[in-house]
């Protein structure tokens, strides 16, 4: 059963009460200015903050699996991504991961001291070790905020490839507008404990919060 995400009555620090509904395949986008708590409703889904509420992947509800179950299903690419090895290789599983040229490196990367990884590395490399896990549910918390034009396309391009591919659900959340209008569909603003659509007409996929 392929479902997709979905919330109930759900509530974090960052917001009250929400249904909300993000279907396979499509993609859903946030907005707000800084502060507003998109980062925490984002964490608060992965399961990594306190929330209220029920949370279901594909039908089956966050409550009846293992946390680290659903972290690895509903994956969250934060702003800053955590590293523990010295070396990229060492966050990795197995040969390079599919992307690797995609983004702009080659396989001595995986050599690499974390250390004197650039953050624009940092988070295209965090990426694809997010994506290694093949989740149901991509959370994608400013993805490209450290990137020049050239990688942010090399970005979109690569989880544009994965959305075709595995369908998954999508929440991406962004200052950037213009991109969340290439990508997302409907797209919502976040201020005040409140999610609002951007633009009320385009909600085919969303449940409008309560």
């Amino acid at each position: 059963m392929t479902d997709g995400l979905r919330l109930a009555a759900f509530g974090c620090r960052a917001v009250r009460h929400l249904d909300l509904k993000v279907e396979p395949g499509h993609c859903v986008g946030i907005a707000g200015p800084s502060g507003a708590g998109k980062s925490l409703f984002l964490r608060a889904v992965a399961d990594l903050d306190l929330h209220e509420g029920q949370m279901w992947l594909d039908g089956f509800e966050a409550a009846t699996m293992p946390a680290p179950q659903w972290r690895r299903q509903v994956a969250l690419l934060p702003a800053e991504s955590a590293w523990w090895y010295d070396t990229v290789g060492e966050h990795f599983d197995g040969p390079p991961p599919h992307g690797l040229e995609q983004l702009g490196f080659d396989r001595r990367i995986m050599a690499w001291q974390v250390a004197h990884l650039s953050s624009g590395e940092r988070q295209r490399l965090a990426l694809l070790r997010v994506l290694g896990n093949q989740p149901r549910v991509l959370l994608l918390d400013e993805p490209t905020a450290n990137l020049d034009e050239a990688n942010t396309q090399k970005v979109e391009a690569l989880v544009a490839e994965y959305l075709k591919n595995s369908q998954p659900a999508v929440v991406w959340v962004s200052h950037d507008l213009d991109q969340l209008q290439r990508w997302c569909d409907p797209i919502f603003t976040l201020a005040q404990g409140q999610m609002s659509l951007l633009d009320p007409s385009r909600s085919p996929h969303l449940a409008a919060p309560s």
